[in-house]
């Protein structure tokens, strides 16, 4: 790999992406409207623009590789704003999908997915053969993505892969429920409510992980595979919160309210021996990846 584009790199799954291949050697041009502000830049190029046909056009660059981490990635928010979310989701990606049969079909795309598309699952590992059947509306347009990408794989010999990404974490996340608690830790002297009943399990997987996974995907030369991104692990969501408070070194008392948000499964984590097969290994334990997360917060909030 040579020639890397990343769109959305301002982002958090983007910007750790472009810090990855520009480190492994890779010449790295990035496009989001927002700007790297207040970190180091990651990029040989930055495009400060939309996503168009014409922005990515005028880019000018063949690319080997292409990582599609533009849109959005709340549930809350798509349940709130579907039509803009599937502008973020779907309509982002298929302008991608247009530059590349257009402009650059040598290239790879790697397609973020999202473990959403699963919908409600037993208490058992998810494994990709596994039937779709989404409960939100950022599930169900996460699904639409990976059927565009398999109708242009097929119809016009693109070179695509897609990564179901678990619950991604790390520094520089500032929303989700690391976020969320730290806050509420640091803001609250006794009870902190939560939403559910903390025996919700999911699978945590660190971003710098996530990005290794990424690479080692994109150096792949295989057509249309779909591969989850988790550790392989269950956390239930009492566990991460208590390690949370005690790093903080809190002793507020939690209380749950019972309540299940819209589209939020009860359990999630993977089967990952498929991303196993490419060489790869998840390194980052939860205990040091909170850790290290506590850390960036008391220096960022």
């Amino acid at each position: 790999m040579k020639s890397i584009l990343i769109t959305g790199v301002a982002g958090f799954l983007g910007y750790n992406t472009a810090k990855y291949f520009k480190a492994s050697g890779c010449n790295v041009t990035g496009i989001d409207v927002l700007d790297i502000a207040g970190r180091k830049n990651p990029v040989d190029k930055f495009i400060k623009d939309y996503l168009s046909l014409a922005s990515l056009a005028d880019i000018g660059n063949e690319f080997d590789v292409i990582v599609h981490c533009a849109g959005s990635g709340s549930v809350a928010y798509s349940n709130e704003l579907p039509l803009d979310d599937f502008e973020r989701n779907v309509t982002s990606l298929l302008l991608v999908l247009e530059y590349m049969r257009l402009h650059n079909t040598q290239a790879k795309l790697i397609y973020p997915s999202s473990a959403a598309v699963y919908g409600q699952r037993e208490d058992v590992p998810i494994s990709e053969s596994d039937p779709c059947s989404p409960i939100s509306p950022y599930g169900f347009h996460k699904m639409i993505g990976e059927v565009l990408c398999k109708s242009y794989g097929f119809n016009f010999h693109l070179n695509i892969s897609v990564i179901r990404f678990f619950s991604l974490y790390g520094v520089g996340l500032r929303k989700q429920l690391l976020w969320d608690a730290c806050d509420k830790f640091m803001k609250n002297d006794k009870i902190v409510c939560f939403s559910g009943n903390g025996k919700e399990t999911r699978d945590w997987l660190n971003v710098n992980d996530a990005v290794s996974l990424i690479y080692r995907v994109a150096e792949a030369r295989d057509r249309h595979e779909t591969v989850n991104g988790g550790s392989g692990e269950k956390f239930s969501i009492s566990n991460i919160l208590n390690t949370i408070s005690r790093e903080m070194g809190k002793q507020q008392q939690v209380v749950f309210d019972g309540k299940i948000r819209p589209g939020d499964p009860r359990h999630y984590h993977a089967n990952i021996s498929k991303a196993r097969s490419y060489g790869w290994e998840p390194v980052t334990l939860i205990e040091a990846g909170i850790r290290e997360y506590v850390a960036w917060y008391r220096q960022n909030r």
